[in-house]
């Protein structure tokens, strides 16, 4: 057994080889597209329509900086492990362990937000059935259908993506000739500007966890070509869906109608009075068609039926990373080594994904829909700084590691993305911090994961670091992995 956990000998089970350019736009869309369905609307009662707006422009520039940056990373280390194994070359073991604890933070609480949206969306149809059932029910078959293995699960995140997108599209054009300027812009700063640093992270939904691309890297044929293409094609669709989708929505009634249910909106004396204002909806695009087409209508219940599919593409897709992602950290040793079991006839990371379903299961029956997405884009943001600092080491500390693509505008636009990260984190931790209210208290929650997992890196993992300092102790996997010189010294876990 080598020092990352593997059977050196060469018979243990691996990853499977494919998917394409196309199955990797799939999978980065269908990361995504569950945040152009739900999410982003409970931003807007701080935020309102200028505060979203400017928000999600700021987030757009900084996921077209981070994704230029970090497609040069995954085309460089087409590993399983996305920014875990680009900071373990870039920052040592400790700056990896922490990449790799934000990584699992987003993906963790992620899939069981998407499955809470999921859960409204069929009490929209079935008003008797429970929404958490429904959630724990979606987590389990999508965690089944993914130990099915990668090949299914992708051809599935494929049709299903394409289904999605096409929805949308559909709902922008049934929508948008009922646009009215005066619904976008009333109401439009109900905090001011201030409000712009509250919609931040919901801002953040329409484009969390494109980054997975790069999970599904070291499974790609050709991975140094069709990563790029994935995550260029992936992104540039979702910035059209983004700001289509918020405009359509917001523009037929105002941004009030797609937050709250119908009942709660009442109008007194010419403004809109709301009931149960903390009482907000996960379903923002049926609100939106609602306002121009009864509930009984052959369209809204298609794309009502329709519209579950972009959160069940979503589901399955994150899913399928927060695997990748555990799985690596088993591997590499960071986590107990049992996590990198693949199984052999799948080729499955198959105990990583019961793990996640069962943290996933917990999230559902603890938190709320607002406070995963909050907890799961805080986890998002440390990734990402993490992961940019990563790219500008890695350049430092090996500049003849083989780099197929580079991104353009090096260092501006790594460091972009970087600082535009840390605005964003430190916006979110100030926002949720509730130093009077610590149960409720998002940050706290955040930066207790953080000393938790800190805590463990301490004692159990740093100890077990040993240096390998020649060609003759170097793993496989490191052996292959492009390094240029036999002599640079590692640290790696011992068993």
């Amino acid at each position: 057994m080598s020092a990352h956990g593997f059977d050196t000998a060469g018979q243990a089970p691996e990853l499977q080889k494919s998917l394409g350019p196309w199955t990797l736009w799939g999978l980065g869309v269908g990361y995504v597209i569950a945040g152009e369905y739900f999410g982003w609307n409970i931003g807007l009662p701080a935020g309102g329509t200028g505060g979203l707006l400017i928000a999600l422009v700021l987030v757009t520039i900084l996921y077209i900086a981070f994704v230029f940056s970090y497609a040069e990373l995954a085309c460089a280390l087409p590993k399983a492990g996305g920014g875990f194994v680009y900071a373990l070359r870039g920052l040592g073991p400790f700056g990896a362990f922490l990449t790799g604890i934000a990584q699992l933070i987003e993906f963790v609480f992620a899939p069981p937000a998407i499955a809470m949206a999921l859960g409204a969306y069929v009490v929209t149809n079935w008003p008797g059935v429970d929404s958490k059932l429904v959630a724990v029910g979606a987590l389990s078959a999508f965690t089944l259908l993914n130990l099915a293995g990668v090949k299914q699960a992708a051809l599935f995140e494929l049709v299903v993506t394409i289904l999605a997108v096409g929805e949308l599209l559909l709902f922008m054009g049934v929508t948008a000739p009922h646009i009215r300027a005066e619904h976008l812009l009333a109401n439009a700063w109900p905090s001011g500007w201030t409000g712009v640093i509250a919609a931040l992270p919901f801002a953040v939904w329409f484009y969390l966890a494109i980054e997975g691309v790069a999970n599904a890297a070291e499974e790609t044929r050709n991975p140094q070509r069709n990563v790029l293409i994935g995550f260029g094609t992936a992104l540039a669709t979702l910035v059209f869906l983004a700001g289509g989708v918020l405009i359509c929505a917001v523009g037929v009634g105002g941004w009030e109608r797609v937050v709250y249910h119908p009942e709660q909106v009442s109008v007194v004396e010419g403004s809109l009075m709301i009931a149960e204002p903390g009482k907000m909806s996960d379903s923002p695009l049926p609100l939106a068609l609602g306002q121009i087409m009864p509930s009984t209508h052959p369209l809204y219940q298609l794309l009502i039926g329709i519209g579950g599919l972009g959160l069940i593409c979503s589901l399955n897709g994150i899913i399928f990373a927060a695997g990748r992602s555990i799985f690596e950290m088993g591997r590499a040793g960071y986590l107990p080594s049992g996590l990198a079991a693949i199984q052999p006839r799948t080729h499955a990371p198959w105990i990583s994904l019961l793990v996640n379903w069962g943290l996933g299961t917990l999230a559902v029956l603890f938190f709320d829909t607002a406070g995963m997405i909050t907890i799961s884009a805080m986890g998002a943001a440390l990734l990402y700084i993490l992961s940019m600092e990563s790219l500008v080491q890695l350049r430092r500390k090996e500049p003849r590691l083989p780099r197929p693509y580079r991104v353009p505008c090096y260092p501006f636009v790594p460091r972009l993305a970087q600082w535009l990260s840390i605005v964003l984190l430190l916006a979110m931790l100030w926002q949720n911090l509730k130093l009077g209210n610590w149960k409720a208290s998002l940050s706290l929650h955040f930066l207790i994961c953080l000393l938790l997992a800190t805590t463990y890196y301490l004692l159990i993992i740093r100890p077990r670091l040993v240096i390998v300092q020649n060609r003759s102790q170097i793993t496989p996997e490191l052996h292959n992995s492009g390094r240029g010189e036999p002599g640079i010294c590692e640290l790696r876990v011992n068993d």
